[in-house]
Formats: structure tokens, C-alpha cells, sequence
């Protein structure tokens, strides 16, 4: 971890935030109220994995076609999409 002083051979040859979502990757959807950067901060700090961040497009189910655009954050390792759904609310805050 990051703030540990230790150094992630991961973050070091750039293969830790992938640009895609590998289908085992465990899913935290949620709606953003901070920047994506301060999300990424946290992950790159706290966690120590393989993670994906980006964009969602999730239907309501409801038959009205509607469709909406929610952040996800996937981890290859469970116990840290567990960890991180934990402590979202704490990352995730609106400065205003």
C-alpha cells in the first residue's frame, strides 16, 4: 500500500488500472459526488489489486427505456470491492 511506503510492482510496470472491465471482477455501482481522480487516489492509496473504473449504463427494469449512467469501481480481488463498498461513503463526498 501506498501509504505504507511499500511499493506495488503493479503500479510500477502500469498494469493496475486497467482501461477494461475484466468479466470477473467484482462490481461497486454507485452514483459519484467527488471527482473520479479522488476515487482513484483512495483505490491507489488504500487497496493494493488490479481494479477498472468507470462508467455504467444500467436500464430501471421497468419497461420505460429508461437508462441511467452510474460510476463502477470492479477489483479482482473481493475482499477489496468489500472494503472499498465499506468505505464509499467516506471517499465519495460532495465538497459543497
Amino acid at each position: 500500500m501506498l501509504k505504507h511506503g511499500e511499493v506495488n510492482p503493479l503500479n510500477v510496470s502500469g498494469l493496475r488500472k486497467l482501461e477494461h472491465r475484466p468479466p470477473h471482477f467484482e462490481q461497486v455501482i454507485f452514483d459519484i459526488k467527488t471527482t473520479q481522480k479522488q476515487i482513484a487516489d483512495w483505490i491507489y492509496e488504500n487497496l493494493e489489486g488490479r481494479f477498472w473504473l468507470g462508467d455504467v449504463y444500467s436500464d430501471k427494469g421497468d419497461n420505460s427505456r429508461s437508462v441511467s449512467i452510474n460510476k463502477c469501481a470492479a477489483f479482482e480481488r473481493h475482499s477489496e470491492a468489500s472494503y472499498f463498498s465499506l468505505m464509499l461513503d467516506t471517499v465519495n463526498r460532495s465538497e459543497w
